[in-house]
């Protein structure tokens, strides 16, 4: 189900962040301008795909073990992306097939693709709202969620599209404040290592390149990104590299530069 919001017109001459992750991940609901914008991120980290999985996964990990083992059955997903294999709602639903999903994002595309895809799974909705208004957007989840329940707050790779911190960190406390204790935030951001590795490197090649593209992307520091989750408890193994919070099994891949340019977390909202 949606919310019934206008869409904005699709520009196919610029990439977006949904669809070049999904082209990252190897989906087929993307532009030439995106697969530009993928070339451009394959020079610079080769790996980039298998690291959009590594992301993906860790999502998977978090959502299952919220819903699994701590019971969260309502689940906000912000700048959620174009769906593609394992959302969100596909993974609560398997441990809970009541729990309600609402996806905000406002790329045209994403809501179009989202509407086809939800269209009779009456526990799962889509808001066209846009993330940077959460007055806004909280108005419009309401009707779909309980605020006054437990909530898993969903910001998985949006977060560092904010160019300015502190701007970032009020949206993110704006959400924050908003949930009932007992909820749940799931954040990952982009990491620079800030330590001369190659890594780093990495790191700073990228932000570079798309400045100013419509693709920003700011890669903040440990500090810089442990400080979104200031009062909040975070869950063991606290904020780390996604292929090290809670891993299904030994690690088969080789580790490369850019498994060390993206920290997640999960924490308890008191």
């Amino acid at each position: 189900m949606t919310s019934e919001r206008p869409s904005a017109r699709v520009d196919f001459d610029r990439p977006s962040s949904a669809r070049v992750f999904d082209a990252l991940m190897g989906g087929k609901d993307n532009y030439e301008a995106d697969r530009a914008a993928v070339r451009e991120i394959l020079a610079i980290a080769p790996e980039a795909p298998a690291m959009a999985r590594e992301v993906r996964q860790w999502l998977v990990r978090a959502v299952r073990y919220l819903t699994e083992r701590l019971g969260v059955d309502q689940f906000l997903d912000l700048g959620s992306g174009l769906p593609t294999v394992e959302n969100t709602h596909q993974v609560a639903q398997k441990y809970n097939p009541e729990a309600h999903v609402v996806y905000v994002d406002n790329d045209p595309v994403v809501q179009a693709h989202g509407r086809a895809l939800l269209v009779d799974n009456d526990f799962t909705h889509i808001s066209g709202s846009d993330l940077l208004r959460p007055g806004e957007t909280l108005a419009d989840v309401r009707r779909f969620i309980d605020l006054d329940r437990p909530v898993g707050l969903v910001l998985c790779s949006v977060v560092h599209h904010i160019a300015d911190l502190e701007q970032a960190r009020q949206v993110v406390k704006s959400y924050v404040g908003a949930l009932a204790p007992g909820s749940y935030l799931i954040l990952l951001h982009q990491h620079d290592p800030d330590d001369g590795s190659e890594a780093a490197g990495v790191a700073t090649a990228l932000e570079r390149r798309f400045s100013g593209t419509g693709l920003d992307t700011r890669y903040r520091t440990r500090a810089e990104i442990a400080s979104f989750f200031d009062g909040l408890d975070l869950l063991e193994p606290g904020l780390t590299a996604p292929h090290l919070w809670w891993p299904d099994g030994p690690r088969l891949a080789p580790l490369t530069p850019v498994n060390w340019t993206s920290l997640g977390g999960v924490a308890r909202i008191p």
